[in-house]
């Protein structure tokens, strides 16, 4: 192993750099809300591209001028490593690398933040100069939210819920366990199904005038109980979690409305309620989507506040699955219904039932309403990402630049827009105005001193996106290069898209000698839902056949890729994808590094994997088809995988990579298992990614000669 970077005066290398700054996003200013009338933008950001303390600030939109309102460091408060258990598995949930203040809420005037920092609360007036003040409570705190008007903040500690008068200093308990409830009853948290799957991370609103909360119940007790060791501490108890198996019980959720003397009203969730999936409550409706087990009837319900009683105001269903959408159902200011829906094989918005953009513009998901204007994302083409309004006067208008990866947020006439592309570093944000004009956000992020050389390679109708990434230094002709496919490949997640970012790995990789080829095949989004569904009943030979397909229309249109030395890697559900291929196409692919792979899909969670296989009761065959264990010395030649786990991971469990490493040690199949102490789904630490990806690079370079 070479010398590490930091202890000499040579410039770290790009792994090092790469794990140091977060994969450059330290700096860059993230998570921007905009208050209703347009005069400020709350934002997060640290205060340097390698500083992961991130820091509130405050931009003033008419003069343009940022004020940073806090600081955790100004702050009397222990470190990262006091986190509580409960917002380190939030943390792990929403995939956050960096520390500090890395979420906030505001009252709905945005008058008002509210933080935690290392499980102690905080308030914060909105105006520069403001100093924040220590929330009266003992700790630690969980997801500490003002009511709409801010005078009260509700926070959830030890599973129960409490509300803070900020007038009197006084707190109590609105809502919790009671005599009789086991260890697994919570309320106010999003149980671990919503926050892995459903992008659900919350589990209690306030109503629009802040005299009642709707409060999610969860009782983990029916789920399956896994435990977590660390065998590098053998004094350590393992830690226990409840962990829903695919096919196993879920947690029982149900909702409650509270007023704030703690009087409980249930609330109907209807009969065929498997999942809660949100809860939007706004001066129109309170609104609840709630979903079967199978996710083929997906519901939106209208519930009345005062009873509790439900009706169906939406109902969707679809004989594969129905998708959840980020940001629906919400409200026009006139009441108006909007939400998506696939029509024409498009996911279109559609407003109080009719759609209103057009076929072939894939929406993505609602960022905010702003009156009667929709703020959204969309895609015309699969790679691109781009923010659009909607209005009854002006219709579906694109709003900013029509290529790269954007996002966006609006509130009192103003847009944050923050995105990137192919041809610049990084992520710009920009603040435009009401009246047209513009400023920029500042980003401290470093610069990757790399430039992705990306080649769009085309392939026939309905086949995967692909791009090649060929060695700088590389002359057409000169040589003939090994392969390294580096795909996701599966649904939720693209790795073919127009913004530099989403190559930079590549590239590095690339400039190790190898031509890389990175293809978004069937399953993946962007490209409608009958290319997503396409993966339905069958997990492994859709999106490995479309590698295959991937691989040779690169070497067709791109040239000097040696298909006598093809290897692929990938995490997560790349790391399944790395696996399978080396197990089920050796006469393709010659080597594996196959990280946090998903091997039996028995393993992974009810919502998830029920939603592409069925049930394991229902649709065996399913499972058998995209599960790999039997797969070991089922085919020859046997070619060498490295598999990479976190021993810490608690979403793919490192289950998954001991009993494939015992499958393929019974087969007499050479492998190589890199367990990783204390690393959960995540790699955030600087010298394991670093390392990962020298290891990586030494054993490809050694198993394809």
């Amino acid at each position: 192993m070479t010398a590490d970077p930091a202890a000499s005066d040579a410039p770290a290398s790009f792994p090092r750099r790469q794990a140091a700054t977060r994969r450059f996003t330290l700096g860059a200013p993230r998570r921007p809300t905009v208050s209703p009338d347009g005069r400020r933008v709350v934002l997060l950001r640290s205060r340097a591209g390698d500083d992961p303390v991130t820091c509130l600030w405050l931009l003033d939109v008419p003069s343009g001028q940022e004020h940073l309102l806090v600081d955790p460091r100004d702050l009397d408060v222990p470190g990262e490593e006091e986190l509580p258990p409960e917002e380190r598995a939030r943390r792990e949930r929403v995939r956050e690398q960096s520390g500090g203040i890395v979420e906030y809420a505001l009252d709905a005037a945005a008058s008002l933040a509210v933080f935690v920092v290392s499980g102690r609360a905080f308030t914060v007036d909105l105006v520069p100069g403001a100093s924040p003040e220590p929330l009266p409570v003992d700790g630690p705190v969980i997801d500490p939210r003002p009511d709409p008007t801010g005078a009260r903040v509700a926070f959830v500690r030890a599973g129960t819920l409490h509300v803070h008068e900020r007038a009197t200093g006084t707190t109590h308990v609105l809502a919790g366990p009671e005599e009789g409830d086991g260890p697994g009853v919570s309320w106010g948290l999003a149980e671990f199904i919503a926050a892995e799957e459903m992008n659900r991370y919350r589990g209690y609103w306030w109503s629009p005038d802040g005299s009642q909360l709707a409060v999610a119940r969860v009782d983990d007790a029916p789920v399956s109980r896994w435990w977590i060791a660390d065998p590098a501490h053998p004094d350590r108890r393992p830690t226990e979690m409840a962990y829903p198996a695919a096919g196993t019980a879920n947690a029982v959720v149900d909702l409650a409305l509270v007023d704030l003397d703690g009087t409980r009203t249930a609330v109907d969730l209807g009969a065929h309620t498997a999942y809660l999936a949100d809860v939007a409550w706004s001066v129109h409706d309170l609104l609840v989507t709630v979903s079967t087990r199978d996710q083929r009837r997906v519901e939106v319900r209208r519930v009345d506040p005062d009873t509790g009683e439900s009706t169906v105001a939406v109902e969707q269903t679809d004989d594969v699955w129905v998708d959840l959408v980020g940001g629906v159902p919400t409200h026009l200011s006139d009441g108006a219904l909007v939400r998506c829906a696939d029509r024409d094989d498009t996911r279109r918005l559609v407003v109080d039932g009719v759609p209103v953009t057009p076929p072939g513009l894939q929406v993505r998901g609602v960022a905010d309403v702003d009156g009667d204007t929709v703020l959204f994302t969309a895609s015309e083409r699969p790679e691109d990402v781009t923010v659009w309004t909607w209005s009854r006067a002006g219709g579906p208008v694109r709003l900013g630049p029509q290529y790269g990866v954007w996002t966006g947020r609006r509130a009192g006439g103003v847009t944050v827009l923050a995105g990137a592309d192919l041809d610049s570093d990084g992520t710009r944000t920009t603040v435009l105005r009401a009246d047209g004009s513009s400023v920029g956000v500042v980003s401290y992020a470093q610069a990757p001193g790399l430039v992705p050389q990306v080649r769009r390679v085309a392939t026939d109708p309905g086949g995967p996106s692909v791009a090649v990434l060929l060695p700088h230094d590389h002359v057409a002709g000169s040589r003939r290069l090994p392969v390294l496919l580096d795909p996701y490949g599966g649904p939720h997640s693209q790795r073919v898209l127009a913004a530099r970012g989403a190559f930079l790995t590549s590239q590095w990789f690339a400039d190790q000698g190898f031509a890389v080829v990175v293809a978004d095949g069937r399953g993946t989004p962007g490209r409608g839902p009958a290319y997503e569904r396409a993966v339905f009943g069958d997990l492994a030979t859709p999106v490995l056949d479309d590698q295959v397909a991937a691989l040779h229309a690169a070497a067709e249109q791109v040239g000097d890729l040696d298909l006598d030395r093809v290897a692929i890697r990938g995490w997560s559900f790349g790391g399944y994808l790395a696996a399978l291929a080396v197990l089920r196409r050796p006469e393709v692919f010659h080597a594996a590094v196959a990280g946090a792979p998903v091997t039996d899909w028995r393993l992974y969670d009810t919502h998830y994997t029920e939603r592409y296989l069925d049930h394991p009761d229902t649709r065996p065959d399913a499972y058998e088809r995209s599960s790999i264990l039997d797969d070991p010395g089922t085919t020859a030649p046997a070619r060498p995988i490295m598999l990479v786990h976190g021993l810490a991971d608690d979403n793919v469990v490192a289950a998954h990579t001991l009993r494939l490493s015992s499958a393929l040690l019974a087969a007499g199949h050479p492998h190589t298992v890199l367990p990783l102490s204390g690393v959960t789904h995540m790699t955030p630490q600087e010298v394991v990614a670093e390392n990962l990806l020298l290891l990586q690079v030494a054993f490809l370079r050694d198993a394809l000669g």
